[in-house]
């Protein structure tokens, strides 16, 4: 799997926390194709940028933490994170940047991979299988 990131947002963090958590999601749909095959690419950004993107694609005039802008085929797309909001958010939540970091990757892979909270029922599997992904990959606050 090819994974690309791209850091606009200099800050103190272990990069291999989005990778874990990237492979892990990929691997937790069973799909050995992607797991050999796919490319996802990261962009870490500021919320002045992340901004422009939800106005751009989605007609909302505000900063949010995560966007996903699936692909096709083996391409599974771009997952753009507002690491302003990661952090504001942790402090908030009272996590660790990794640990919210760790949430929005995986928040944004599911969506690549289709999955979507526009409803309780699949509010409740994505959710679910957010929290096993981070759960495998050291990062669930289960028990906190």
């Amino acid at each position: 799997m090819t994974i690309d990131i791209d850091n606009r947002q200099p800050l103190d963090y272990d990069e291999s926390i989005i990778i874990k958590v990237i492979r892990c999601t990929v691997a937790r749909e069973n799909d050995a194709e992607l797991i050999e095959h796919g490319e996802v690419s990261v962009s870490l950004v500021n919320n002045e940028e992340i901004h422009e993107l939800n106005l751009k694609y989605r007609g909302i005039d505000a900063p949010t933490d995560v966007l996903s802008f699936p692909m096709d085929g083996y391409i599974l797309g771009d997952i753009v994170i507002s690491m302003e909001k990661a952090i504001e958010q942790a402090k908030e939540y009272g996590y660790g940047i990794e640990r919210e970091l760790g949430f929005l990757v995986a928040h944004g892979m599911l969506h690549l991979l289709g999955y979507d909270h526009e409803d309780k029922s699949s509010e409740r599997e994505m959710f679910t299988a957010q929290e096993g992904i981070l759960e495998a990959v050291g990062l669930s606050i289960k028990g906190n």
